[in-house]
């Protein structure tokens, strides 16, 4: 493969005035598929340094069995399902912002504990962007966190407060879906 890009194009920094950062936030958002699926390699890379990990799912309740799930809990990572499922099938959206509510202040209190070296908050962009929970309040949190937390963020228009405090910001970008050709999420794949 071609490239027409010098070295020093491709790195327009100098590596010597770079430094170590003791933990970093990461948000994965945008309408593209893979948000949460990055989050969870990432889980894999932490375990294989022997990280204590902890995931606060915000949407999927305990009942979903996720294969993502199944496996991080075999290696130790400590899984907590807060949601009752998607908003849409929702029968009382009341009951689904109080958990919300209730997995955010349990998520906070996660990662000012600091003995995680990474909690991962999954799919909290919607309890943020529904106005359940207050982002300037998650931004000032993961900006007080212990100096040793990493933390992942995921979901779909995630909040400007949350990616203004992020060191690492990826929007992944649909460019095609099985879904929108009416096929079903397949399990080993999509959870």
């Amino acid at each position: 493969m071609s490239t027409d890009a010098t070295p020093q194009e491709e790195r327009p920094y100098d590596l010597s005035e770079m430094r170590r950062a003791s933990s970093l936030v990461l948000v994965n958002t945008g309408d593209g598929k893979g948000k949460s699926t990055a989050a969870f390699g990432t889980i894999l890379r932490a375990v294989s340094q022997s990280w204590p990990v902890a995931v606060v799912q915000f949407l999927k309740s305990g009942d979903w069995n996720t294969g993502e799930e199944k496996v991080c809990r075999e290696l130790g990572v400590q899984w907590f399902s807060a949601g009752d499922g998607f908003t849409w099938d929702s029968d009382d959206l009341d009951e689904s912002r109080a958990k919300a509510i209730a997995a955010w202040e349990f998520s906070a209190q996660l990662i000012a504990g600091g003995e995680y070296r990474l909690v991962v908050l999954d799919e909290i962009s919607y309890a943020m962007t529904w106005d359940w929970i207050d982002a300037a309040e998650v931004a000032a949190v993961l900006e007080s966190r212990p100096e040793q937390v990493s933390v992942i963020l995921t979901g779909r228009d995630m909040a400007d407060e949350v990616i203004d405090v992020a060191d690492t910001v990826t929007e992944m970008v649909k460019v095609k879906h099985a879904f929108d050709s009416q096929i079903l999420a397949k399990k080993g794949l999509d959870y």
